[in-house]
Parts: structure tokens; sequence; C-alpha cells
């Protein structure tokens, strides 16, 4: 066994990665206040061929440079948008046929792992702030809320480690 050189991965060029065939999904970052956090969407959004990333609230925006230190380039060529109020967005990406999924535990959460009703679905995945959560107006706007099944004594989870999870199961299912 030995470790793969870059050259041996076969990834794609920026370009490539523009014009390739994305997973329908997007993601939403909702007031997400670590620009480390906002990077690491963007190096999941580049690792799984998301459609689009958004940006809302006091979440920070590229060019930075601790977003650029977790993305690794990434927010170069993922595409992206910033919009500082979610709701408008929310309603719109509805109209556009996108299912809004909220990641958040709440009295209605479905375990992600049995949403078997996402697979294939065009999906806008919502992550919130770190402490706060996805604000309750927006929760109450969108269609499905779920949760990452967890046994131990905490309960959450890094907000970026939440996307990392949720994006490759629903993109494993997508495909």
């Amino acid at each position: 066994m030995r470790k793969l050189k870059v050259h041996e991965l076969s990834r794609l060029s920026p370009e490539e990665f523009q014009v390739s065939q994305k997973t329908p999904l997007v993601m939403v970052l909702d007031n997400v206040r670590s620009m480390h956090n906002v990077g690491a969407a963007f190096r999941i959004a580049d690792a799984f061929l998301i459609e689009k990333l958004y940006l809302c609230g006091i979440t920070a925006t590229p060019p930075h440079r601790e977003i650029h230190k977790t993305a690794l380039g990434a927010e170069g060529h993922v595409t992206w948008a910033y919009t500082k109020d979610i709701l408008p967005l929310v309603k719109r990406l509805k109209t556009e046929g996108y299912h809004i999924v909220a990641i958040e535990q709440t009295n209605t959460s479905q375990s992600l792992y049995t949403a078997s009703h996402l697979a294939r679905q065009k999906c806008a995945v919502v992550f919130g702030h770190e402490v706060l959560g996805i604000q309750e107006e927006v929760l109450a706007a969108c269609d499905t809320c779920l949760e990452i099944p967890q046994r131990g004594v905490k309960h959450s989870l890094n907000v970026s480690v939440s996307m990392g999870i949720v994006v490759w199961e629903l993109t494993r299912r997508a495909r």
C-alpha cells in the first residue's frame, strides 16, 4: 500500500469543475460566524460537486484569507452567492423546485439515515449558526428537518462536520 500522489487522483481542473454535471443540491449557510467553517463549506461543495453555496446574514464571503485557509482555493471555482436575508432566498428556492431541508434538532426532526423521501430530490440544505442554530422563522419555512443521530454525551457537532456528513449522505443517495 502507498499513498497516491496528487497527479494520480484524477481530480477535475477548475475549468472541468465549472462545466461538469452537478449534484442537485445547494447548501445554505444561515449566519455561520466562523470563516473556517465557511471555508470548509467551499471544500465540501467542491468535493461533492454541489450546484451552489449560499452565504446569508453574518456569514463571511470571499475573498478573505481566513476562508481561503480552509477552502484552499475552492472559493475560486465553486459557484456561490451572498444574500443578507435568508427568508426570500428560501422562498425563491422553493419556487425553483427545491425541497428545503433544515439540519437542526427539533421536536419533529427525522434521522438523516431514515429520511429516504429525499432520495433523488433537488434539495437546499440549511445549516445554522454554530451556537444558536437556524433561526425559528427560517425553520418554519423549511419542508423537512433532519438531525444526525448521536449517541454520546454532547448532542451537537461542529457545523462543518455536520455539513460533511449530511452532504455526503444526500449525494450518496442522489447518485
